[in-house]
């Protein structure tokens, strides 16, 4: 494995004052662990980006002579700029506990065959192992996967000897789901050709009185054939 390194810069600015070290290039971190004490530090922002793209969370980093993790990346909501990051120092001689990410590889018959669809149910888990074998990431093989409530558990993934999983062996890493119905809205029958069904009558046109109905013009000629 190639030895990630990271430089570190003792860190006297604290506060409000942090802002002309990020104006600076730099990021304002901490490092901490079980048995020191915390220090203030501060790191290049462009070797950082380096570093955390391939280190992530879970691969040693030396930091100046460390043997460090990095535990916390703070970033702002809108920009995405990094405001202070948290390392980890760890003993390479004891074991510690970590949550790995879950990625899934391969393709399943059940979703090439349009059967169902794979949904992911776990992106990480909790792993116990020294420093040093604490993997970048589990992997596991959809290919298996090819009924509708097939499901991978976490007892079924593959992992070193030397990393014990903490999570419970029966809970469902990835499982296929059916199809989603779609649903069908059903829409009244257009009238038939030639049906005035709802239509209103045209300018002009006569309404034809229902039957034993008088209309207006008939009325007033009653009326004088009684006065009459």
């Amino acid at each position: 494995m190639t030895k990630i390194t990271l430089k570190a810069n003792k860190r006297d600015v604290f506060g409000r004052k942090v802002k002309k070290l990020r104006q600076d290039g730099l990021i304002p971190a901490n490092v901490f662990g079980k048995k020191i004490k915390s220090e203030s530090i501060s790191v290049d922002k462009r070797e950082f980006e380096k570093v955390f793209k391939e280190a992530g969370e879970t691969q040693i980093i030396d930091l100046s002579g460390k043997p460090v993790l990095i535990s916390e990346v703070q970033r702002h909501p809108v920009s995405g700029d990094y405001l202070h990051v948290d390392f980890r120092q760890v003993d390479l001689t004891e074991a510690i506990k970590a949550h790995i990410p879950v990625v899934l590889e391969g393709d399943s018959p059940a979703e090439k065959q349009s059967i169902g669809t794979v949904v992911q149910q776990v992106h990480e888990i909790e792993v116990e192992a020294l420093p040093s074998d604490l993997p970048e990431r589990i992997t596991v093989d959809q290919s298996v996967l090819a009924e509708v409530d097939q499901a991978i558990f976490v007892k079924d993934l593959k992992v070193n000897s030397k990393v014990k999983v903490l999570a419970d062996g029966d809970t469902i890493v990835a499982k296929v789901e059916p199809p989603l119905k779609e649903e069908v809205v059903e829409t009244p029958p257009a009238p038939a050709e030639g049906s005035t069904e709802g239509e209103a009558p045209t300018e002009g046109e006569a309404v034809k009185p229902a039957e034993g109905e008088k209309t207006a013009a008939e009325e007033p000629k009653q009326e004088e054939n009684n006065k009459s």
